[in-house]
């Protein structure tokens, strides 16, 4: 997504961004519960999951521009260093947790692929809520994005080893459909049909919530009998993974001797997961069980990035509180 990062005033698409990020918990929150409540209402549409995910993905290709993609070529190092954070620690922290936790099954199935997918388009606003660096978070979430369908299979059948009967060919030709073919339709409309797309741009953020909050009633209505059981469980994993992830990647951006705006950008890219994806993929290739975690995750990733992001935004970045200093991004 792209989004201003070195403007005083935010344009209306910026606004919808930042306002729907801000609402999108409550809103997934409410899906979930109504997905609870109305199972029946909501568990036969199950078959549209990857439609709406390939919704959400088209809608960020329609969010980037070409520079998006030359900013990789600017900064390869860097980019190159995000994402393999971002698919080291990531996989590995959710296997750990798995047992750590002792997850039945099924449900460390679930962690372990929202492990592996890549890093969730949110991440873009919530960095620039941060003040971080929007252009190397737009430049990570691409890059991940773009790997995804060759890295998120490889880690997910390694990390599960014998514990799954899901081939590697057939996580990854669901990524290519769901994911890539999606974004690259996306980018393929705003190169074409600029003044077209830049008119829809406000609306992109909430077509992308409405999509997401219809994924989680679907998959909380597929298993709302086993939720009661499982549901304290599995929000124990969520934010076990994602607060680690968060603070691993901050300190990788430390390591890797990052300014503090790229710093703030690191820990986002490495902590959000991209749900819808983990989401569709376990409902499709191994059950509404496992795809819980992801459900819980759309909620508790948005609204940890959020507070996080009101904690970053409240201290002055080093160089701005040097004389006559200004924001790097």
């Amino acid at each position: 997504m792209t989004l201003p990062a070195d403007q005083p005033s935010a344009s209306a698409p910026d606004r919808a961004q930042r306002l729907a990020v801000t609402l999108f918990p409550v809103l997934v929150l409410l899906s979930g519960l109504l997905g609870y409540l109305l199972p029946g209402t909501f568990r036969p549409l199950a078959p549209l999951i990857p439609w709406g995910l390939g919704l959400i993905m088209f809608f960020m290709g329609a969010t980037l521009t070409l520079p998006d993609f030359a900013r990789i070529a600017r900064q390869p190092l860097v980019v190159a260093a995000g994402v393999a954070a971002q698919y080291v620690i990531m996989p590995l922290l959710a296997w750990a947790v798995a047992r750590a936790l002792n997850l039945p099954p099924e449900l460390a199935a679930g962690v372990i692929l929202l492990g592996c997918v890549p890093g969730g388009t949110a991440s873009n606003v919530v960095t620039y809520l941060a003040r971080g660096d929007v252009a190397l978070s737009v430049s990570l979430t691409t890059a991940s994005t773009l790997l995804a369908p060759l890295m998120t299979p490889l880690l997910t059948l390694w990390l599960m080893g014998e514990a799954t009967e899901v081939g590697f060919t057939t996580l990854m030709v669901s990524i290519l459909k769901t994911v890539l073919l999606p974004v690259v339709l996306g980018v393929t409309v705003r190169v074409f049909f600029a003044r077209g797309t830049t008119a829809v741009q406000p609306l992109l953020p909430w077509l992308s919530t409405a999509a997401i909050s219809l994924i989680v009633a679907v998959i909380v209505g597929g298993s709302a009998e086993r939720l009661a059981a499982a549901g304290l469980l599995v929000l124990v994993a969520v934010v076990l993974h994602n607060g680690l992830g968060l603070l691993l990647g901050y300190l990788v951006g430390r390591m890797m001797g990052l300014n503090a705006a790229a710093q703030r950008t690191l820990a986002f890219e490495v902590g959000m997961q991209n749900s819808g994806l983990a989401a569709s993929l376990s409902t499709l290739h191994f059950s509404p069980l496992a795809a819980l975690p992801a459900a819980v995750a759309a909620v508790w990733h948005n609204l940890s990035g959020a507070v996080l992001a009101a904690s970053f935004a409240r201290q002055p970045l080093p160089e701005e509180r040097r004389p006559g200093g200004t924001q790097r991004i």
